[in-house]
């Protein structure tokens, strides 16, 4: 099914000693990835050690922590630099399911969508799934914000588990994104700008103590990050309306 394409999945780690392997074997044994990106952002336990252990996979270690979106600009550069046409990322946390890789990357490969997330909300799974009350409504709150201004009418925009088109990541200027975790918010902001459509399936996903995630006053920091992205999108929008309007 995808003989002509090669399909990259990243993995940004951090800390991730304890469900990295379990994570890679589920990967692989979809039977459709061709390599796997592991970038490690100074973890303090046996991260590296295993992911050198892994076939198939590239290692890539940053020497200082340099944050989760520094992460990611890292591993979408190697995946292009290997050929990557079809990148998707995977938490390393076995937070996301990767038995919905074929399907995702299904998607990118038939030509209608250049970016696919896993859902959390769609199908009602994050509840479900063990995430916490607050962190559901933060999501439902900012998300219905972000649709408001940015219009793209997603189920969320918080999601760590997408897929995207080699085209769509040469195009993205995601060197001028965060460093941070509005990282992920600020790309999709930047695909929604360029007149894609995003596309959704439904992800159910698992919390428990070894699953990443962000304390408190991080999640609020990200919070008003979000809306001011979601701010900035609208303004820039008006302002490229009215100029048409007013050179016409």
């Amino acid at each position: 099914m995808f003989k002509d394409k090669k399909v990259v999945v990243v993995m940004p780690a951090y800390n991730a000693a304890g469900t990295l392997k379990k994570t890679y074997e589920e990967v692989m044994a979809q039977d459709i990835v061709d390599l796997v990106i592991v970038v490690d952002d100074e973890s303090k336990d046996e991260t590296v050690a295993i992911a050198k252990t892994l076939s198939n996979t590239i290692v890539h270690l940053h020497e200082k922590n340099q944050g989760y979106g520094a992460n990611q600009k890292s591993c979408y550069k190697i995946a292009l630099k290997e050929g990557g046409d079809i990148i998707i990322m995977v938490h390393p946390d076995y937070q996301y399911t990767p038995k919905l890789i074929p399907a995702m990357a299904s998607m990118i490969e038939s030509g209608l969508y250049q970016c696919v997330l896993g859902s959390r909300i769609l199908g009602g799974h994050a509840l479900k799934g063990g995430m916490p009350v607050w962190k559901y409504i933060a999501n439902r709150f900012l998300t219905f914000i972000e649709n408001i201004f940015i219009g793209a009418k997603l189920s969320e925009y918080h999601t760590g588990y997408r897929a995207f088109s080699r085209d769509l990541l040469e195009q993205l200027p995601l060197e001028g994104n965060s460093d941070d975790f509005l990282f992920d918010n600020q790309m999709l902001a930047q695909i929604v700008w360029s007149g894609h459509t995003v596309a959704e399936i439904s992800c159910p996903t698992k919390y428990f103590s070894e699953a990443s995630s962000i304390n408190l006053f991080r999640s609020i920091k990200y919070g008003f990050g979000c809306m001011i992205t979601a701010f900035q999108f609208r303004m820039a929008k008006m302002k490229l309306i009215n100029s048409k309007l007013f050179t016409k």
